[in-house]
């Protein structure tokens, strides 16, 4: 091929280049103006607020399960500390049996602590029916006005916020 073929082939082709950019530009414009870019537009737009509502709910319902199993595992634990804390109080002769017992039970209080649950400090305080299950009355004093706690006969738990035993408590009337 000459030069001159090659510069007329190459004058063809951009100007079907020009053609086709334009054709493509006027095609660009009319799906910009459309109601139909709008709605797919807008179908997105709902499309990722449902998705992201949808991931702060799982979120939310995985860190309440979480919280849940917890709390169950705790609650199961308990009986354990009480039965220990049974054995701590009740007289026993041999000295290095009640100093072992002891120590168990302060590794699980430590246990308990580093999960963020605390004992329910009732005693002497007013009585609160959230927190407290009343299973006794007695006369109040000085000591212990009414409706306060005058005795404790079961220690309540809460893991941070949540209840997961509630103290079961003698109140004073």
């Amino acid at each position: 091929m000459t030069d001159i073929e090659n510069q007329e082939k190459e004058e063809v082709s951009t100007e079907e280049a020009q053609e086709e950019l334009e054709n493509a530009e006027s095609e660009l414009d009319e799906i910009e103006g459309s109601d139909e870019l709008e709605a797919e537009k807008d179908r997105y737009i709902r499309l990722l607020a449902d998705y992201e509502n949808f991931r702060r709910r799982t979120e939310k319902e995985k860190l309440a399960l979480f919280g849940d199993a917890t709390a169950k595992s705790i609650e199961l634990l308990l009986p354990v500390i009480d039965n220990f804390e049974r054995a701590i109080d009740a007289p026993c002769s041999d000295e290095e049996y009640h100093k072992g017992m002891k120590m168990i039970l302060e590794q699980l209080e430590g246990l308990l602590e580093k999960q963020n649950v605390s004992v329910i400090d009732a005693l002497g305080k007013p009585f609160d029916p959230n927190i407290h299950q009343a299973i006794k009355r007695e006369e109040a004093t000085e000591e212990f006005p009414e409706n306060t706690v005058c005795e404790v006969f079961q220690k309540g738990y809460m893991l941070g916020e949540r209840l997961i035993r509630p103290a079961m408590v003698a109140v004073a009337s």
